[in-house]
């Protein structure tokens, strides 16, 4: 017999398949990234296309297959209709639908990134702040290993000033070592809002967050060290 399973998801990404079917990646809380055929989603009328759209949550049926699983229902959860009705926001979450989908092997769970998401996405589609993604991907990172090192240099632990951030010494550098290594200049408002969101403090970041400019260079400096760990690039972020 067919295994048959239900589990809910994020759809991760969708690729055609055929004249009528589509080929859909879900990050599933129970079984982990899987990739399934959707049969006929791509026919006038059909019953659940809408529903498998990049970032909706669902819940699902599946046949397990030897390489790719079978979708037979499909029910939604939370469509986060918002996260597509703008070309900025949808941006942001796109590229962090990516990087879960370059960080996570196929059928291996992973509870706490897929909270993780799923609370990402929902404040997202609420609360449209641009702290929600560099907050992303430096608790993606967090996940992942890698806890960059924020209260000494990295490469002589001296206690600062501080000038930049070396993604291969995994911290940040003094004035004196900075000159000599290969890091990114940093101010002290982008290092202390850095803290703020590795530290655990996403909502009073959320509350009060720090000017544009300074999360854009925190968000930059996370998809740096994402593509660094990964030794890959991340194509949506060019669009950040």
């Amino acid at each position: 017999m067919v295994p048959l399973y239900r589990d809910q998801g994020v759809v991760l990404r969708t690729i055609k398949l055929g004249e009528t079917d589509r080929i859909v990646t879900i990050f599933t809380q129970g079984h982990g990234k899987v990739r399934a055929v959707a049969k006929g989603v791509r026919k006038p009328g059909s019953r659940f296309g809408s529903r498998l759209e990049p970032t909706s949550h669902v819940a699902l049926q599946c046949y397990e297959g030897r390489e790719l699983d079978v979708v037979t229902q499909v029910e939604t959860v939370d469509l986060l209709r918002p996260l597509r009705e703008g070309y900025s926001i949808l941006t942001h979450a796109m590229s962090m639908l990516e990087a879960v989908d370059q960080v996570t092997p196929e059928r291996e769970r992973n509870p706490a990134l897929y909270r993780l998401l799923t609370g990402a996405l929902r404040t997202l589609a609420v609360t449209p702040s641009p702290v929600v993604t560099p907050a992303f991907f430096w608790k993606l990172l967090s996940l992942e290993g890698f806890h960059p090192m924020l209260d000494a240099c990295a490469r002589c632990e001296g206690v600062g000033p501080f000038a930049a951030f070396d993604l291969s010494e995994g911290g940040v550098l003094c004035d004196d070592c900075a000159p000599y290594a290969g890091g990114r200049a940093v101010d002290d408002d982008a290092l202390a809002f850095l803290a703020r969101i590795v530290g655990g403090d996403v909502r009073g970041a959320l509350a009060d967050p720090p000017a544009v400019d300074v999360i854009g260079v925190v968000e930059r400096l996370g998809v740096s060290a994402l593509e660094y760990q990964l030794e890959r690039r991340l194509r949506s972020a060019a669009l950040l």
